[in-house]
């Protein structure tokens, strides 16, 4: 039986979003996107179309997890806020779809997803091409993507370490 894996990029411009079926070892790409909205428009009308948009992903796929980035300082303070609200129509979205949140850090996904905690959002992106044996147009995509498979090698791993340490 498959598992749907939502991982989400938050961002006021570009959100991007990323599903993985998992079964087993096999992993496979349902979809992913971006969820653009003009800078033009006021910031509560970027945060509503976010959230109208996510809402639709979560109902159309119906995943078992949502999956994102642990919250990081930005340079710039208005950028963090912004970003934290994007977030929390995130979770708010989660919350509605009755869905686990998971969170993990920009160190964690690397490692997870390049074997390096210092990878760029090229390497980043180019692994996830060659995970799911696709071609990504966006880094915002390619994030989203890189946090379900985080999601997906980190519970495996924890399922192999309950094996072992039951024998």
């Amino acid at each position: 039986m498959s598992l749907i894996i939502l991982g989400v990029d938050p961002g006021s411009r570009a959100t991007g979003y990323g599903l993985v079926a998992a079964d087993g070892d096999r992993l496979s790409h349902v979809d992913s996107g971006c969820i653009t909205v003009p800078s033009s428009l006021p910031h509560s009308r970027r945060l509503t179309r976010i959230y109208q948009r996510l809402a639709e992903v979560l109902q159309r796929y119906q995943p078992a997890a949502l999956v994102v980035e642990e919250v990081f300082l930005a340079h710039n303070v208005q950028s963090t806020i912004k970003l934290g609200q994007v977030r929390g129509i995130i979770l708010l979205a989660a919350g509605q779809a009755d869905l686990p949140v998971f969170e993990y850090s920009p160190l964690v996904l690397k490692k997870a997803i390049v074997g390096y905690g210092q990878a760029t959002k090229t390497q980043m992106l180019l692994m996830v091409e060659k995970l799911l044996h696709l071609k990504i147009s966006n880094h915002n995509t390619a994030d989203a993507l890189a946090l379900s498979l985080c999601h997906h090698f980190h519970c495996r791993w924890h399922q192999h370490l309950e094996a072992a340490t039951s024998l």
